[in-house]
């Protein structure tokens, strides 16, 4: 398997929202997100699949080495090997992979958060960067549309954190900040039992409009010269916050389930904002 199939079968299994969005690029900027993407995909599974932190660790180690040999030409992974190409076209560099890198980490060393100024200095490594490539390889050309990319990258991360609430507890994780744990009166046990409550609600409640916020601010934030270049990011915008509104409506029913679009809905959202530039 070539290293471009590679990257695109580990892109498609994943049934990520961020795939409808790369079906509209141009091939050549397709092939570069994908590859960018399986990157991402590959430092995150090392942190959901492995069971032994320490093992983790080594892998993780293992990544930033990778990511070192493959600028300076000496790729191995199939993940790196077909994104190297990409990397002096779009202005990647190795700051960029290291940081995904560098949140996967903070995953292994807590898994609480204090407050949310630390919730979003995670969600800055593992989201805000990503957005940060995206936009440069989507075709940003106005310097502000990096804080656009930011800003949707943490809304998407909220979001994240809402829909899986319940599967995050189940690895000893909980993201939702302490602080505001504290502040809805609901306790950590009571989220790791599964326990739903009119507080909990209240608690998600709370959340859901901070992530409406933040989709409001990186909207107001992309410059008009880029708004057709940053398209994907806007279908994924539309997704995202579908899927928010989904969970709005089942009254943050997350403890025990997954919500999610299905695929032809996805589609259909990602469609509708290339051909008729609707959110």
């Amino acid at each position: 398997m070539t290293p471009e199939a590679y990257v695109q079968q580990k892109a498609a299994a994943s049934g990520s929202s961020f795939y409808y969005a790369f079906l509209f690029l141009p091939k050549p900027r397709r092939a570069a997100i994908t590859a960018f993407y399986a990157y991402c995909r590959e430092v995150d599974d090392v942190v959901d699949e492995v069971s032994d932190p320490g093992v983790a660790r080594t892998k993780l180690a293992w990544w930033q080495s990778e990511v070192h040999k493959a600028f300076a030409g000496q790729a191995s992974h199939p993940a790196l090997q077909a994104l190297m190409p990409h990397c002096p076209v779009y202005g990647i560099e190795p700051r960029h992979l290291l940081a995904v890198i560098e949140g996967c980490e903070l995953d292994l060393e807590q898994t609480r958060y204090l407050d949310y100024p630390a919730l979003q200095r995670y969600c800055h490594l593992v989201a805000g960067v990503v957005g940060e490539v995206s936009a440069l390889i989507f075709g940003q050309t106005d310097p502000a549309t990096t804080a656009y990319a930011h800003k949707l990258g943490l809304a998407f991360q909220l979001t994240n954190i809402i829909r899986d609430v319940g599967e995050d507890a189940l690895r000893g994780r909980i993201y939702l900040p302490i602080s505001e744990l504290q502040q809805f009166d609901v306790k950590a046990h009571e989220i790791l039992k599964r326990s739903y409550s009119e507080r909990f609600t209240a608690l998600m409640a709370f959340q859901a409009r901070r992530a409406h916020g933040l989709y409001d601010e990186a909207l107001a934030l992309l410059p008009a010269a880029d708004r057709r270049a940053q398209k994907p990011g806007l279908m994924m915008a539309s997704i995202y916050r579908t899927l928010l509104r989904e969970i709005e409506h089942d009254q943050f029913q997350v403890l025990h389930q997954r919500i999610a679009l299905t695929p032809l809905r996805k589609l259909w959202l990602a469609w509708k904002v290339q051909a008729l530039g609707k959110l």
